[in-house]
């Protein structure tokens, strides 16, 4: 049998309003390589968003190849594959692959095509091996594609051209397998009639057109390992999932599983799936909507403990229902707070609708991110929603000041 863990969507080096996660993940990787030993796992597979920027702190980079050490210290025999994000440089994460293929990782950033225009299955097909170092499965590792990767720039043919290359590589992989070996598609996309996160999950590429069919996975994959979307699920069939990620990357998501999945394999075909629980090393809470002395209520209500390191003190969110403005708000709360091991992160203010000539509410830009932000204005200048036309544009538009910042990194 061959055990593999599935995990995504990390997001290392995220700042969480203002506030850096350290702590946080690396006690996700630590719990992560205990697991790895506790399990005998054969094999790691990492589904994109290792990072949450292109140009990653030095400090989130440290975390991630701390890690892939430690793994290899303590399971030599452990195959890791690492794919490349939406937020990812795939340049990036495929910077030190000599290095890290000395430790059995595999850096995955980018496709690459052969001069002939034919995909490079080689780059993208990696075998996964058991405690003997017999092949007994072949990962196919496709990185988030990029419009200009598929289609030479031409973005209403995207999805036709990720099909294209999922297909390319599906028939490379068929050929390489010998029998009794499975295949295991691992990629970094939205797949049709998933639950997305409006909060945190950044559109790729198109407005709306950018989600691609179950369908492109045929039966005799015995799994798929997905990463973009940060709730744990599965699409259809059960060897069709989302990991999620290891934990909130929004107070939207607090309520989420967050969990890696372990993958068994009998020869070609999957055996037994397992979600294993990740524990949460900071709490989060959402407090309100509600009216304030309902909130100071609820503040007072909630357990903390002193004895907490301050990195470990639980995180809130409050939202207060107020009949009028209160300048003080934030003061009374931080009062209320005085002396608690409870840190207050977010904190927004519901007034009763207006309507004529009243002065807008502030907008809490931190929340809306760039494309919910660009609607409202186009919605504020012109009366009208944008339409699906104007979408992609800003998209693509979005995704090249993006791929900008990921060529000057």
């Amino acid at each position: 049998m061959l055990r593999l863990i599935h995990t995504a969507d990390w997001h290392l080096g995220q700042s969480f309003h203002g506030q850096e996660r350290h702590t946080e993940h690396r006690a996700f990787l630590d719990w992560l390589l205990e697991t790895l030993v506790e399990r005998d796992a054969d094999a790691l597979l990492v589904a994109g968003d290792i990072f949450d920027v292109v140009n990653p702190s030095l400090r989130a980079q440290e975390l991630l190849y701390d890690f892939i050490v430690s793994a290899h210290e303590r399971l030599p025999q452990l195959d890791i594959v690492l794919i490349a994000g939406n937020h990812d440089s795939g340049n990036r994460i495929e910077l030190p692959a000599p290095l890290m293929r000395r430790l059995r990782t595999h850096a995955v950033g980018r496709v690459a095509w052969r001069d002939d225009g034919e995909l490079d299955a080689d780059h993208l097909l990696v075998p996964l091996h058991d405690k003997s170092g017999e092949t007994q499965a072949w990962c196919l590792a496709l990185p988030f594609l990029r419009p200009a990767e598929v289609t030479g720039g031409e973005a209403q043919d995207y999805v036709g051209g990720i099909s294209q290359v999922h297909q390319a590589l599906i028939d490379a992989a068929r050929q390489r397998r010998q029998a009794g070996q499975a295949l295991i598609a691992m990629s970094h996309a939205h797949l049709h009639g998933a639950t997305v996160s409006e909060a945190s999950e950044r559109p790729i590429v198109i407005g709306g057109e950018e989600s691609i069919p179950a369908t492109l996975f045929p039966a005799d994959i015995a799994y798929v390992a997905l990463g973009h979307l940060h709730r744990a699920q599965q699409v259809g069939e059960a060897r069709i999932r989302y990991s999620g990620s290891p934990l909130p990357l929004d107070f939207s998501e607090v309520g989420y599983p967050h969990q890696v999945v372990e993958v068994q394999l009998e020869g070609e075909q999957l055996a037994g799936l397992e979600s294993v629980p990740i524990p949460r090393a900071v709490a989060m809470h959402r407090l309100g909507p509600a009216a304030l002395d309902e909130v100071l209520d609820e503040l007072a209500a909630l357990e903390d403990d002193p004895e907490l390191p301050r990195e470990h003190w639980p995180w809130l969110e409050v939202s207060v229902q107020l009949d009028a403005p209160v300048p003080d708000l934030r003061a009374r709360l931080d009062a209320a707070l005085e002396g608690r091991a409870l840190r207050l992160l977010r904190l927004t203010r519901q007034l009763p609708d207006t309507t004529g000539d009243a002065a807008p509410q502030r907008v809490d830009l931190e929340s809306l991110g760039p494309r919910k932000l660009f609607e409202r204005t186009w919605q504020s200048r012109w009366d009208t929603p944008p339409d699906d036309d104007v979408l992609a544009d800003f998209d693509r538009l979005h995704q090249e000041v993006l791929d900008d910042t990921e060529g000057n990194a």
